[in-house]
């Protein structure tokens, strides 16, 4: 896409349904907590610059920070928030659920409202005009299921910590996520140094998980794995 943009060839780069969702998530985003924050700024653009710096370090798991958005109001660390969680595009080194597993998972519930709706009818789930096989939903699904299976421990262990719920919610969102900081006590400006060291290990396997993806990582623990090798 990248290519196809540097070249010119706008329309072909934008066939990509996942770019268009992707782009159209940046966008929204940009001009919602522009819109939310522009009295925390002198000029238009002014906020307009950091918002839009702001979501795409956050939702490219890049991690850089050029103000404190911890400052922000709570309609716009709501959105940032969940850009932490969605993520990059799919084959990527970015972080999070990715763009491409979004995509799947709300053709998935359109198609099951429909098929409430007209109990016969047969629909097809596709992305880019192909369809999509029933193994690559289910493996959809699966990693849904147990990436809200980790998140929720790891939230859980972290929060022994006695810290506010912002503060152990985003710790999970940042590291689980790639992204850097998060919000409260793990903040821009802030780090996580206070965290326990029960917490810091809980943490980094929520990194390595994260950046290795999940199922490559819970491969480590399961026995037969090193039995074969």
């Amino acid at each position: 896409m990248y290519y196809l943009f540097l070249v010119k060839k706008f329309k072909e780069g934008l066939w990509c349904e996942e770019a268009r969702v992707y782009l159209g998530i940046i966008g929204f985003s940009i001009l919602c907590i522009t819109w939310n924050v522009r009295g925390m700024f002198s000029t238009l653009f002014d906020a307009f610059h950091h918002v839009a710096f702001q979501v795409a370090s956050i939702i490219t798991t890049t991690g850089f920070s050029t103000v404190d958005f911890d400052q922000w109001p709570q309609f716009s660390k709501c959105i940032l928030v969940g850009l932490m969680l969605i993520g990059a595009c799919a084959g990527s080194t970015g972080g999070g659920m990715k763009v491409s597993r979004i995509v799947i998972w709300v053709k998935e519930a359109k198609k099951e409202i429909l098929s409430l709706l007209h109990p016969r009818s047969i629909k097809v789930l596709k992305i880019e005009g192909k369809a999509i096989g029933d193994d690559v939903v289910q493996s959809a699904n699966a990693y849904f299921i147990v990436y809200f299976l980790i998140f929720s421990a790891s939230v859980l262990i972290v929060s022994l910590d006695d810290f506010d719920f912002t503060t152990t919610f985003t710790a999970v969102a940042a590291t689980f996520n790639n992204i850097g900081p998060g919000l409260g006590g793990v903040g821009p400006m802030s780090n996580f140094s206070g965290l326990s060291f029960l917490s810091k290990y809980v943490l980094m396997f929520d990194m390595l998980a994260g950046r290795l993806e999940l199922f490559p990582m819970l491969l480590l623990f399961v026995p037969s794995t090193w039995k074969s090798l």
